[in-house]
């Protein structure tokens, strides 16, 4: 039985006033039912979800470029994201103010809060320029830098675990108790170009998805090597070729610690890691998908359609439209299954 209080008249429900190109990062807040996007069209907006599935706009600020990266504050109240400009931009929703709280030598591609629960805010940036910068939003400098080995492409935080996946294919865990060593630097397990990476709920592994249509399931304790595995997913087998997708979003259920992976194959499938299965499947959704994430109860899922600039500006096809759809999750779609 489905006991979604989001009373949608369809499964998926497009968003009002969506962006006008593609979505870069899809972020809920966890403490209501604000939704916000950072897009190409160097915009973040946000909106507030109605419990009917309709949805208002509440706010946007601008980047001087693309909007690559945005992540909400702990108690709900701001909005931080980075773009193409090299700027992390901060909006505080009770003042509408927008003002600049980080800045790179090169576009930044990842922000997230990354303090633990009731400290003070510091923030986490890292960027094409091969720097992790930590901020206090009320100094002008950071706080702390770590050089990277390569250009950061996907990071996420779940304190004390900080996860930043760079180009080459590394991978550098952080214990946020020692914020500027990494506690361990690792070769992906996947053989390709990382393009996504998502913390578990337990605080003990990730998951990392790529542009080959495979995803791997990671664990810090080497106690739990056993429970490493990788697994492909988004892949159209014919008998003469396999067609690989990327994996473009990785979202982790806030409830139940299972998890979605989206792809540039207009599909996005929930799984359960532990039990090592595919719950619930959506495919043909019409467009790539970009971005994706749940809101703080699980119960609502956005995904976002746009070209992902796979095939190059060839295939940048106008019949792509940009938008962001929301999805009614039902219980049993994201259960972890019986073992």
């Amino acid at each position: 039985m489905n006991t979604n209080p989001y009373k949608q008249t369809t499964t998926n429900v497009e968003i009002s006033q969506p962006p006008t190109d593609s979505v870069s990062e899809l972020a809920f807040s966890s403490k209501a039912n604000y939704l916000a996007a950072a897009s190409w069209d160097n915009e973040v907006r946000i909106w507030e979800i109605q419990s009917n599935g309709s949805s208002v706009g509440k706010a946007a600020f601008s980047h001087q470029g693309p909007a690559l990266c945005c992540a909400w504050s702990q108690d709900g109240g701001k909005v931080v994201s980075g773009g193409a400009d090299k700027a992390g931009r901060m909006l505080d929703l009770a003042t509408g103010q927008a003002t600049q709280i980080a800045q790179h030598e090169a576009p930044i591609r990842c922000i997230r809060f990354v303090e633990a629960e009731n400290s003070s805010p510091i923030i986490a940036t890292a960027g094409w320029d091969k720097m992790l910068n930590y901020w206090d939003m009320r100094q002008q400098t950071p706080i702390a830098k770590v050089e990277l080995p390569e250009r950061a492409y996907a990071m996420d935080c779940n304190n004390p675990l900080l996860v930043v996946a760079t180009a080459e294919r590394k991978i550098l865990i952080f214990d946020m108790a020692s914020p500027t060593t990494p506690y361990q630097t690792v070769e992906s397990p996947l053989r390709w170009q990382t393009r996504t990476v998502s913390c578990f709920l337990k605080k003990d592994g990730y998951a990392i998805g790529s542009i080959e249509g495979r995803v791997g399931i990671q664990y810090i304790d080497p106690q739990q090597k056993e429970k490493i595995f990788s697994f492909k997913c988004h892949r159209e087998d014919t008998t003469m070729k396999s067609i690989l997708y990327s994996v473009n979003s990785i979202s982790i259920h806030p409830v139940y610690g299972t998890f979605s992976t989206a792809s540039n194959d207009g599909s996005f499938v929930f799984w359960d890691k532990d039990a090592k299965q595919r719950l619930k499947q959506y495919t043909k959704l019409g467009a790539p998908i970009t971005a994706t994430a749940f809101n703080g109860d699980g119960k609502l899922f956005a995904y976002a359609h746009g070209y992902d600039w796979s095939q190059g500006y060839k295939g940048n096809a106008s019949s792509v439209k940009n938008t962001i759809m929301l999805h009614s999750v039902i219980d049993e779609d994201v259960r972890p299954k019986p073992r």
